[in-house]
């Protein structure tokens, strides 16, 4: 006979850490299921770890809502915990003339997603502000900023223990059965066991369409297709970086360009790219570094020879494949898929750390 449970959270990541705080603040009994042996394996330490404004996103999206709902939530929570974070600001640089009427787009944007802060710099501006930059203007945005993001995940499993939540890891969910009475998992690891659920978050990221297909009666015309989008990073070598501030380009189809982003020592990092692949390989390729000196010297063209290194990868769960429109976050409730208590997070990439707050909010709405 299956152990019957409250709440299940499925994945330790930073927005399942989330749900399972939320859940169980509320009084939710709460276990959180991961199949790694640590909180945040994959996304969510495979990022450039920015508290995103709110800017680039469809008005009325749900990236555009829970962004900048998140940005205001995770800023007070990081004060209130010491969490490390540096709001150091970012700037949106057009290194043409052709670019500046986009830093007007993206300022209109944002100013219907309730971000009403970005400033128009013109060259001298923007150069005042980061002598090395090559630019012809710049978009400033103030309250983009970067934070530490295992810190984070950690004060979230905490908070979500000391309400009573519990977290198993090397835990796989291998299969299950949803119904209308409850919802039943098969879970792996040295000691296999059956739970059964009334409520199950899905916060699996990258195999949460494989965790659907395992269900048995989950209807398969409501899964969504599920494609990788890599991210490659490098680190710099053998010189400091010269900016205070994040740096973006235009941004790009399926993503925001190679950015020049700040640690919270300071140390510079660039990335990511877009390699769309078949599988999760999280090798970076050294000659992909080729692309980035020509992308990074649009907007710092001093940055020396064989500087680059690779450093590490990321990998988006996008719903689009390569060539069509982005898409937003895809989150199935008991209404879209006809099952009371289950909760699918699908395709929650950038601004994922930003939005988590938020989007764990929405998950306890749903339940209500």
């Amino acid at each position: 006979m299956p152990e019957k449970v409250d709440c299940v959270v499925i994945g330790a990541g930073v927005v399942g850490l989330a749900c399972a705080r939320e859940l169980a603040m509320a009084g939710r009994e709460v276990i959180i299921l991961e199949q790694a042996d640590a909180i945040g394996t994959e996304t969510s330490s495979r990022h450039s770890e920015v508290i995103h404004a709110g800017i680039y996103y469809e008005p009325g999206s749900l990236k555009a809502k829970f962004c900048v709902e998140g940005k205001l939530k995770m800023y007070a929570y990081l004060r209130e915990r010491g969490i490390p974070f540096n709001q150091l600001g970012k700037l949106i640089v057009a290194t043409s003339e052709e670019q500046i009427s986009s830093l007007y787009q993206i300022q209109e944007r944002a100013k219907k997603n309730g971000v009403n802060d970005l400033e128009i710099l013109a060259h001298n501006e923007a150069i005042a502000r980061e002598p090395e930059l090559n630019c012809v203007a710049a978009l400033w945005s103030p309250s983009t900023g970067v934070a530490d993001s295992h810190s984070y995940m950690l004060a979230l499993r905490g908070d979500a223990e000391n309400c009573g939540g519990m977290i198993a890891f090397f835990s796989p969910v291998t299969g299950g059965e949803v119904s209308e009475k409850s919802i039943i998992l098969n879970v792996g690891g040295e000691s296999p066991m059956q739970l059964e659920a009334s409520t199950v978050i899905n916060a699996a990221g990258l195999h949460s369409q494989k965790l659907n297909h395992q269900l048995n009666n989950f209807p398969k015309d409501k899964i969504p297709p599920h494609h990788y989008c890599k991210g490659n990073y490098y680190s710099l070598s053998g010189c400091k970086a010269p900016f205070s501030s994040l740096i973006y380009p235009a941004p790009e189809q399926a993503g925001l360009g190679v950015h020049l982003t700040l640690d919270l020592a300071g140390q510079a990092r660039f990335g990511p790219d877009v390699e769309w692949v078949d599988e999760i390989d999280y090798d970076v390729d050294p000659q992909r570094s080729d692309s980035f000196y020509e992308a990074v010297r649009k907007y710092w063209p001093d940055l020396p020879d064989n500087s680059l290194q690779p450093g590490y990868s990321g990998i988006r769960p996008k719903i689009q494949a390569p060539g069509e429109p982005a898409t937003d976050y895809f989150i199935q409730g008991p209404k879209d898929h006809g099952f009371p208590g289950l909760i699918n997070l699908h395709a929650i990439e950038s601004p994922g750390m930003t939005s988590s707050l938020a989007i764990a909010a929405h998950v306890k709405q749903i339940l209500n």
